[in-house]
């Protein structure tokens, strides 16, 4: 009779288990925030372990989520360059699939209205690549300015003033709807 003998986990392995895993929800959300798509979220995460793991021994352990959003946006700049554009994109769909990830339990989303959370959406696609990176990157997946500057590739300087000006937009997009004094009486 055969026993069958677990192998041992090889150390590239280990390091994906310890490095890569624990970033597997910021990964989602993130790549759910580049596409939009439930279905296209799941291939880049897919897309974007599948290099991990094979870049793993490469890896020197420091700043992994760093790492990996590096590696998910190249490989979202090849799925994009690869893809025809989408000329039919349906803000309302947008906005119906986002609905589907909300947490319904969440205090914050029972006291937020639909029509700010409307606003704040509308807001936030009428910046530019540029503030929205940042913005996804530091206010929604909660990376240190250091850190995207280092996905992004560039200055932490310029990625403060960019979130800065975002911001600014935001709100000032929020007081032209006259949303900002429903924010502020919340």
């Amino acid at each position: 009779m055969v026993t069958l003998v677990d192998s041992p986990k090889t150390t590239n392995d280990r390091r994906f288990d310890e490095y890569i895993l624990p970033e597997f929800e910021v990964l989602y959300r993130t790549a759910w925030s580049l596409t939009r798509s439930d279905a296209d979220a799941q291939d880049l995460v897919q897309d974007t372990l599948l290099r991990a793991y094979r870049s793993i021994d490469r890896f020197d352990g420091r700043y992994p989520r760093a790492w990996l959003l590096t590696i998910m946006r190249n490989a979202n700049i090849n799925r994009v360059r690869k893809k025809k554009p989408d000329l039919l994109n349906d803000p309302d769909l947008t906005f119906e699939r986002s609905l589907e990830f909300a947490d319904h339990n969440d205090p914050e989303a029972l006291v937020v209205s639909p029509v700010l959370d409307a606003a704040i959406e509308d807001a936030f696609d009428q910046l530019s690549a540029d503030f929205r990176e940042v913005v996804e990157l530091v206010d929604l997946d909660g990376l240190a300015y250091q850190e995207a500057a280092n996905v992004l590739g560039i200055p932490v300087g310029t990625v403060m003033s960019r979130l800065h000006r975002a911001r600014g937009r935001i709100r000032e997009h929020l007081g032209r709807t006259g949303l900002d004094q429903e924010m502020r009486t919340r």
